[in-house]
């Protein structure tokens, strides 16, 4: 029986001096060569949304701490009046719910894209789409209850002037947010629900054939926004 052959196994060298540095720091970019142009560009626009909200997180946080006047309290200021009941915080707790509940509807949307199921998967983006909706129309009307009462960016009947400036800055971001997803979100569905995906036709939004990367794009996207509520939730609402 004739002997098998050893397989050599050649390794790469690393070229010398400064060139063999600049290899070695490098050496993580194989990493990188097989992530697609959206995935990337989605991180790095989350990285950079992420430092902005941060911002405007962190000077909230100051102006509260560094005020003379006392800061409202959340569960007056945000307080329903339903059948001469005041319920407190009752319309966040809602809000909440419905914004948590559409990213569970998301990840089953990546779910079944990647299963090649475009009528769930088109179903299921719809269903957040509307649940986001919902959320922005809660939002509205909270906005149009504080400014009725006398909240302005400039002024607080409730005490601190420098909360309706915060409010409404961080919220309507938030808001904006919320809004263009929930416009990409139809934009997509739409896309999925006709196939766009699997004919790999042309256009916005469309990937390589049999590839539904978008919705994974969008529902990477809707997490954010929603981890993003969870962090004003906390310091608007329960500080």
């Amino acid at each position: 029986m004739a002997d098998i052959p050893l397989t050599h196994i050649q390794t790469e060298t690393m070229p010398a001096g400064l060139k063999g540095i600049a290899a070695d720091l490098s050496s993580d970019q194989q990493a990188f060569k097989n992530v697609s142009w959206g995935k990337a560009m989605i991180w790095i626009f989350l990285l950079s949304d992420t430092f902005v909200f941060s911002c405007f997180l962190i000077a909230y946080m100051t102006a509260r701490m560094s005020t003379s006047v006392p800061w409202p309290n959340p569960s007056e200021v945000f307080a329903l009046e339903i059948g001469g009941v005041t319920l407190p915080l009752l319309l966040i707790a809602i809000m909440t719910f419905v914004l948590i509940s559409s990213s569970g509807t998301m990840a089953m949307a990546v779910n079944y894209a990647y299963r090649r199921d475009r009528r769930t998967t088109a179903i299921l983006m719809l269903v957040t789409a509307l649940l986001g909706a919902a959320f922005v129309g809660m939002q509205a009307f909270e906005w149009t209850k504080l400014i009725h009462e006398g909240v302005r960016p400039w002024e607080n009947p409730w005490g601190a002037a420098q909360f309706g400036s915060a409010f409404f800055m961080i919220t309507g971001f938030h808001g904006t947010h919320v809004t263009f997803g929930v416009i990409f979100l139809l934009i997509v569905a739409r896309k999925v629900w006709r196939g766009d995906f699997d004919r790999e036709a042309k256009g916005f939004f469309t990937s390589r054939k049999g590839r539904y990367e978008a919705v994974e794009i969008m529902g990477l996207y809707w997490h954010f926004v929603d981890l993003v509520w969870v962090f004003i939730f906390a310091f608007f609402y329960l500080w």
